[in-house]
């Protein structure tokens, strides 16, 4: 057995990202003192709030409203493109997400959201985004640099959620905040490089080497599925495939039929207690399904915990899996050559 210890990983790991995807804990507590230093003002936004950002930097507004669930009060929305959906309103908030500060689309929608009369808000390390937002007046949201978008999650995260607190679209969450930073520290030690070699993140490694997961979620764990996958398209550099039940039962259920002819696939079924009951009957009934099409079927189960706990231990499970999933492959987490 190839082992995942931290010798193991610095061959491969030259940038050490890894130390990044440890420090989840402290992240989102520094992101909390962050938002706090940005000295956000309450404000009544009946719009709702809508949250700007692509890739890595766009990823924490769908795990905050992930993590909120039913506690939203109005609408919390995604915008991954290049400006505002047409029903946008003035009386809306829009928080500008880019970890760079000069993502194009990003920087295109707090142009949108200005010629709107829009109320905004941005979180960034700097770039033009920062200097624009810093002459208009905007609040800037200052996040640590000197990491991968994409393991500045916390940062995002926290930074969506504070503002939907500031905007009144969702309550405060940041005993709930502190909490999930408290058990993930738990986590790390659990599924850490010095955990044993059959710790559930190095076994679902494992799992995966040498197949194209396909990875299913439903409501609070649609998003973190996503994540998954991107973190797996990322660190890895393997292709990965996310979708949602009860709608995959719907379609992508029938081209499990003709898996085997394709290549090596591992279907992974990412459950939680919040999840409608007929939902769970479903990952039990889908996973029977297409177990004699795929490599293997995983069902992976969040530790206990409120919805903020499970929804951050599920993160820190996915990026850990995918940067042991790059060393079995001997492939550097840290490049992503081509985005750049």
């Amino acid at each position: 057995m190839a082992s995942l210890g931290r010798d193991a990983i610095a061959r491969v790991d030259s940038a050490d990202i890894l130390a990044d995807v440890l420090d989840m804990p402290a992240q989102l507590r520094d992101a909390l003192w962050r938002v706090e230093s940005a000295g956000l003002e309450p404000h009544d936004s009946p719009g709702g709030l809508v949250i700007a950002g692509m890739g890595g930097s766009g990823i924490g507004g769908a795990l905050a409203r992930a993590v909120l669930g039913v506690q939203a009060t109005r609408p919390i929305v995604l915008a991954r493109d290049y400006g505002l959906s047409a029903w946008t309103t003035p009386d809306t908030t829009v928080l500008c997400a880019s970890y760079s500060g000069d993502t194009e689309e990003t920087l295109a929608t707090y142009e949108s959201a200005a010629a709107l009369g829009a109320r905004r808000i941005v979180v960034t390390t700097g770039g033009r985004l920062a200097e624009l937002a810093r002459g208009d007046g905007v609040p800037v949201i200052p996040i640590a640099g000197g990491m991968q978008p994409r393991v500045a999650v916390a940062y995002m995260m926290v930074s969506a959620l504070e503002v939907a607190a500031a905007c009144g679209a969702a309550p405060s969450l940041r005993s709930e905040i502190d909490v999930a930073a408290a058990h993930a520290e738990r986590l790390v030690e659990e599924w850490g490089p010095e955990s044993p070699e059959e710790s559930t993140a190095k076994r679902i490694a494992r799992e995966l080497h040498g197949t194209i997961p396909v990875i299913a979620g439903s409501g609070i764990t649609a998003p973190v599925a996503y994540r998954w996958k991107t973190q797996l398209n990322e660190m890895a550099k393997t292709h990965a495939f996310s979708h949602e039940l009860p709608e995959l039962d719907h379609n992508e259920l029938v081209g499990w039929e003709g898996a085997r002819e394709a290549g090596a696939f591992v279907a992974i079924f990412l459950d939680d207690p919040d999840l409608h009951p007929r939902v769970r009957d479903r990952i039990e009934l889908t996973r029977s399904l297409v177990e004699p099409s795929a490599e293997a079927t995983i069902v992976v189960h969040p530790p206990a915990g409120d919805r903020a706990e499970r929804v951050v231990a599920l993160v820190l499970l996915g990026d850990l899996v995918s940067t042991y999933l790059a060393v079995l492959r001997g492939v550097d987490p840290t490049p992503v050559t081509v985005l750049e």
